[in-house]
């Protein structure tokens, strides 16, 4: 997660051809942010951005509390809001802003997400993932009550929950990428079914069609190009969620090409490599994620992962 957040920051919310335009070639490892970048203006090379940010502080309620709580996640975003003044920034997304700011004025955590429709509920959940243990019912009410301050849609808690459920798929050794496909879009159907209802398109038929635009027998620049004009990379979870599994099916679930394929699409680049990461990564295993990565996110980032991942095991497996 925290490596495809990284390596998509300095090419988030550029277009294919401006990707190629500002870095040249194909983009495959850390690089800083380029000058005056829209969001990521003077971040270094292999920083983080509120993706990963957001994922740890929910990791921190799970291995405070021990279940999922959404005052406590709220209240946790917040504090971490004020910290980085993110309320005076782009750094957070707009539904979470108004949530965000609907819960500081006083609202409700179980009203102030009822219009939460795009990505950020998704970008986060990976440590619901993990707490799911790829269990359908525990997974959907654990992303449920994790969405609830800002993202407490269908829309979002169908995408968010076909997330978690891969990342619990992989996490608890299922390894066939097509199975952990599936799982995820039989959680993405049971999510539709809680949150309030809200419009959009449906992330089951939108991840049928992008896996069948990458099982296409074509070039992989064209397939991604396809990926990118019909499904889309945006801020939308009806866009996010089917463009990331269909990636995990592209590259069969390898947290390195999967990375690099998310990080080079367009679009939203930080956040669908961010889940990219995530599901393939789940999938792949830590061995598979090249050393220099962790040493360069380590000194980069206040972080110690390895820390997060025994604490967060230990509350989850206790």
């Amino acid at each position: 997660m925290a490596a495809g957040d990284a390596m998509g920051m300095p090419t988030s919310m550029m277009s294919p051809e401006k990707i190629q335009q500002m870095f040249g070639s194909y983009v495959t490892d850390f690089l800083p942010a380029p000058a005056g970048h829209v969001i990521h203006d003077k971040m270094v090379a292999g920083q983080v951005t509120d993706d990963t940010q957001q994922t740890l502080l929910i990791a921190d309620s799970i291995i405070e509390k021990g279940v999922i709580d959404p005052e406590d996640i709220a209240r946790r975003l917040i504090e971490w809001g004020e910290e980085v003044d993110a309320f005076g920034s782009m750094a957070v997304g707009p539904s979470s802003l108004r949530a965000l700011y609907a819960i500081r004025s006083g609202k409700s955590v179980y009203e102030s997400g009822s219009v939460g429709d795009t990505n950020g509920a998704v970008m986060r959940i990976g440590a619901v993932g993990i707490y799911g243990r790829g269990e359908l019912e525990r997974t959907v009410d654990a992303v449920e009550k994790a969405c609830l301050p800002t993202h407490n849609t269908n829309i979002a808690i169908s995408g968010a929950s076909a997330v978690a459920m891969a990342i619990g798929c992989g996490i608890n050794g299922e390894s066939d990428v097509d199975t952990i496909i599936m799982k995820a879009l039989e959680a993405a159907e049971l999510g539709m079914s809680r949150g309030n209802i809200w419009y959009g398109a449906s992330i089951i038929e939108r991840t049928k069609l992008a896996l069948q635009i990458v099982s296409k027998d074509a070039d992989r620049e064209d397939i991604m190009k396809e990926l990118y004009d019909i499904i889309g990379a945006g801020v939308q979870v009806s866009e996010t969620v089917p463009t990331c599994l269909a990636i995990t099916k592209l590259t069969n679930g390898d947290v390195v090409e999967g990375i690099q394929t998310a990080v080079n699409l367009g679009g939203d680049c930080d956040t669908i490599a961010a889940i990219t990461g995530s599901i393939c990564g789940a999938i792949s295993g830590v061995d598979r994620i090249p050393e220099a990565w962790i040493e360069i996110l380590e000194k980069v980032n206040p972080y110690d992962f390895d820390e997060y991942t025994e604490k967060l095991f230990r509350a989850i497996y206790k």
